[in-house]
Order: structure tokens, then C-alpha cells, then sequence
């Protein structure tokens, strides 16, 4: 499939900037768990997204056994967002950042601290303490974090310009299991990029997560563990684009009653 068959007037139009870098593609997509390097490259290829995420732990510095997969990424052309996935402590995902920035040559980081192992659920004291170290050394912080208010306004205060919360755990395909609270921070930091992250499973989901206003979505299970990860990625791409335009159209409001879609008025009244 062509990429470019993704890129509409509207996606062309209507970029997302985060920390001041422009992208045309509003779905962020992982790269771990692929059936093969050719497939990756292919869904990123169907998928239109222009920022891949890397585990450090893919890569190593020094036995350059990950060069050939960083040399993939290269050749395709997308922005690489670093990730601290798997760190537990502030120290670990502080020294796993420092190492990515050097490795990848970027100051972008999305910030994961893991605070319990059956949810991945962030923990978010380690979080905001850890976004608070990184951008006083210059990281420009993606933070994976709840949609709970107040960590997000103490990660805002602590440097971050984009907010990553879960849709549900990293994995589970459920979805977006707390719609009330992800649209109550789209509500109260309407100035600030908010890309949902983790648990999206189809793209279905991923067009609500649009639908309520939010930026971008991130994603890697849903389309690497599909039977076709290149048309899955294809898949979510169009979801995406019709959730943002959506949001762009004014969707009408939702009613208690019905209310009739064809006027009344003249129509033919038969006698008793």
C-alpha cells in the first residue's frame, strides 16, 4: 500500500506540533513484536506515521548488534521518539534517557517509570520527579502518565509540553477504558498536545480518542500482533484522519429524545 494514499488535503493541512516540530501524521507508532524487519518497515510505510518509538534495549552502543534494525529506521525516513520502557526507578529511566539522547541523537524522550508489573500502570510520583530532572537537562519529555488531573498539572509544571496518558494497560487491546476522565483532561488543558497511549486494539478506538479532540494516538500491539500488521497500520491511519476530521466538522450534540430527521410538516394526513 502507498503511504501517500493516507495523506489527504485535510491531514496535509492540519499538522500537530510537538515542542515546536511540525508532523503532517497523527498516529504515532512502536516498532518491538513485528513478525519480521520487512513487515515493520511495510506497516510504518501503510501506516503514514512520521514518529516510530525505540527501546533502548533494541540497540546496543557498544556490540552494535541492534545497528542493522537502527539502520531500518534511517532509511525510512521517520522521526525516532526514544523510550524508557521497562525502567522501575527514577535513576533507571534518568540513565536510560541519557544513554538514548546519546545514542539517537535527539533530546525527545517518552518517559515511561512502571510503578506495578500486572497493569504497567505509571508510577506517577516517580514520574513527575524523573520529567522534573530530564527537562531541567534539556529533554523535551513525552511522559507516560494516567489522565489523572493533577499529575498531569505536575507534569505540566514540571517542564512537559505533551501529555501520553493510557487508554487502558499496555497490551490489553481494551480500548479507552475511562472515557470521562480522557475527555475531562482534553477539558482541562485544551492548550497542551494529549496523545493517548497504550491499550488501543482497533481502529475503531483509536477514532473515538480523535472524536473527543485529542492530538494523536500511539500505538504497537494492535498492529504488530495482527494477522496483517500492513493492513491494520493502513487501518488506523484512515481511523485517525476520520476521528480529526470529525472533531474539525462540529459533531452535533448528543440528545435524551428523538428527534426527527425528516421535516413533518405537509405531510399527508389520511381520514378515519
Amino acid at each position: 500500500m502507498d503511504a501517500m494514499t493516507n495523506k489527504t488535503t485535510m491531514d496535509m493541512a492540519d499538522p500537530v506540533a510537538f515542542y515546536g516540530t511540525e508532523v503532517a501524521s497523527r498516529l504515532l507508532l512502536g516498532t518491538a513484536q513485528y513478525p519480521s524487519p520487512a513487515i515493520l518497515a511495510e506497516a510504518i510505510r501503510a501506516s503514514g506515521t512520521e514518529i516510530v518509538t525505540v527501546s533502548l534495549r533494541r540497540e546496543s552502543g557498544v556490540a552494535k548488534s541492534g545497528q542493522s534494525f537502527w539502520q531500518l529506521i534511517r532509511d525510512l525516513g521517520v522521526r525516532v521518539l526514544p523510550n524508557t520502557a521497562g525502567c522501575k526507578t527514577v535513576k533507571e529511566a534518568v540513565t536510560t534517557a541519557e544513554m538514548a539522547r546519546e545514542l539517537f541523537g535527539t533530546p525527545w524522550v517518552k518517559l515511561e517509570v512502571i510503578g506495578e508489573d500486572d497493569t504497567l500502570q505509571p508510577d506517577v510520583f516517580g514520574l513527575v520527579e524523573a520529567a522534573r530532572l530530564l527537562t531541567r537537562d534539556g529533554f523535551q519529555v513525552f511522559p507516560y502518565t494516567t489522565e489523572d488531573l493533577v499529575v498531569a498539572e505536575k507534569l505540566i509544571s514540571a517542564g512537559c509540553e505533551v501529555l501520553m496518558p493510557w487508554g487502558a494497560p499496555i497490551g490489553s487491546g481494551r480500548g479507552l477504558n475511562n472515557p470521562y476522565g480522557l475527555r475531562s483532561l482534553r477539558a482541562h488543558f485544551p492548550g497542551i498536545p494529549l496523545v493517548v497511549d497504550a491499550g488501543v486494539g482497533l481502529p475503531s478506538h483509536a477514532a473515538a480518542a480523535m472524536e473527543m479532540g485529542y492530538d494523536a494516538v500511539l500505538l504497537n500491539t494492535a498492529v504488530a500482533k495482527a494477522g496483517d500488521p500492513v493492513r491494520m497500520a493502513h487501518a488506523f491511519a484512515r481511523a485517525i484522519a476520520a476521528g480529526r476530521e470529525a472533531v474539525i466538522a462540529d459533531p452535533m450534540e448528543v440528545r435524551d429524545m428523538a428527534a426527527p430527521s425528516t421535516p413533518v410538516m405537509g405531510r399527508a394526513l389520511l381520514g378515519s
